[in-house]
């Protein structure tokens, strides 16, 4: 495993992970919003639709090629279904069982389910450092819990496939790192987005077609397009590069701010006030991050 330093990153990739941050944090409400007008799988899959001609247009902008090697397309498959398809399904049934706050909290667990999977399957060893960023990011999430543990407590299915969808993602997220194929990470996104949309679209026909009555209103396409151009269209993108140029826990780690930015969406948009554990998290979390990502000393 390579010594966690930030000069992994440029200075636009910060930037970069910056801009991921918010547009992943404002989502949970966004996503939220887009569940009271619509069913989960039907609001995946018009986003997915949406979102697929978005990235066919960057990669054609970049001078890629859509085709992948036969011999990878195992491995493309297992990294569609791990980074994309199971964290998609699972946590828009667990956004709909949840407030977005509470939500967005459980999907960041992912960070601590990256480093056991690392540790236990892959051999991984940690730093210090590593392990105090790790740590930290525990505590913020125990914190951002400490007022909601009985209302999550009271909705058992929406937190099991939160759960689940984290686990997921952190074993993708190993698996993105340690892949074989040098295929651009825009193009593993738009493989991935249509492996998805295939999933979302089949579960849509099978279990909401019933449901397929009426438009949603204009939140609700405005909820659509933020997830297609914004979330599928860019943030996707932008996360399947970190998890390629960071260790994984490192990338697993350097988007923990996005549930304080989820929260605190949250309670400004139901007019609710931050308690002294939301602030307490914010600083342990922020700690977490600069932990893993500020340079380590030269040998």
């Amino acid at each position: 495993m390579p010594e966690t330093d930030s000069r992994l990153l440029s200075t636009r990739d910060l930037w970069l992970l910056a801009l991921l941050t918010l547009t992943w944090g404002m989502n949970w409400t966004v996503m939220k919003i887009g569940v009271a007008e619509l069913e989960p799988m039907t609001f995946r899959s018009i986003c997915i639709v949406l979102a697929v001609p978005v990235v066919f247009i960057a990669v054609r902008v970049q001078g890629l090629r859509l085709a992948v090697a036969r011999e990878h397309w195992r491995e493309l498959g297992l990294l569609a279904l791990t980074n994309m398809v199971g964290f998609v399904v699972l946590s828009i049934y667990g956004v709909k069982l949840l407030a977005s706050g509470r939500a967005a909290i459980l999907a960041y667990t992912m960070p601590i389910f990256t480093a056991l999977i690392g540790f236990a399957f892959f051999g991984e060893r940690a730093s210090l450092r590593l392990w105090l960023g790790i740590a930290a990011a525990a505590a913020g999430v125990a914190l951002l819990l400490w007022r909601e543990i009985d209302a999550i407590a009271g909705s058992p299915a929406g937190t099991l496939f939160m759960l689940g969808g984290a686990a997921i993602w952190g074993l993708g997220t190993q698996f993105m790192r340690r892949r074989r194929q040098a295929t651009p990470v825009i193009v593993i996104a738009f493989w991935s987005l249509l492996v998805a949309l295939t999933v979302c679209g089949t579960l849509a026909l099978l279990l909401e077609r019933g449901s397929w009555t009426q438009l949603p209103d204009r939140a609700g396409w405005l909820a659509v397009a933020y997830n297609a151009v914004a979330v599928f269209g860019f943030a996707q993108v932008m996360w399947f590069r970190l998890a390629t140029i960071l260790p994984p826990v490192v990338s697993s780690l350097s988007v923990m701010f996005i549930p304080v930015i989820g929260v605190f969406s949250g309670m400004l948009i139901l007019g609710e006030q931050p308690g002294w554990q939301d602030y307490v998290a914010l600083c342990v979390i922020l700690m977490a991050i600069v932990a893993v990502l500020r340079p380590g000393r030269r040998g």
